[in-house]
């Protein structure tokens, strides 16, 4: 591929990303969403999140056995439940991680 095509190739990307991004912003009116698209929106946020955690919870990584990992989340998301801090959530979590880690290459 020469440095031409590869310019070439990076400016057609980036038109069509910035194009597909930002076509709602193109028009001079607003585009009202439908009933249903907005209560499914609401979803969004919590299926990204399980879109990036959960592969790494089930998944067999160098971070250890998946049951730390495991563990780590249910105690986490069970301090999340009862107390609704973000902070104590990524505490707990990596706490009970880096704890169930310690087990795991002790007792293996």
């Amino acid at each position: 591929m020469t440095l031409f095509q590869q310019i070439a190739l990076v400016v057609g990307m980036t038109a069509v990303t910035v194009l597909s991004r930002n076509l709602f912003l193109l028009s001079r009116k607003a585009m009202p969403l439908p009933a249903r698209v907005k209560i499914a929106l609401r979803f969004a946020p919590a299926a990204a999140l399980a879109a990036v955690v959960a592969p790494e919870l089930f998944l067999l990584t160098p971070l250890g056995p998946p049951w730390v990992k495991l563990g780590a989340a249910v105690i986490a998301a069970g301090y999340f439940f009862a107390r609704r801090g973000i902070l104590g959530t990524i505490l707990s979590g990596m706490v009970a991680y880096w704890a169930l880690s310690w087990i795991s290459h002790t007792w293996a």
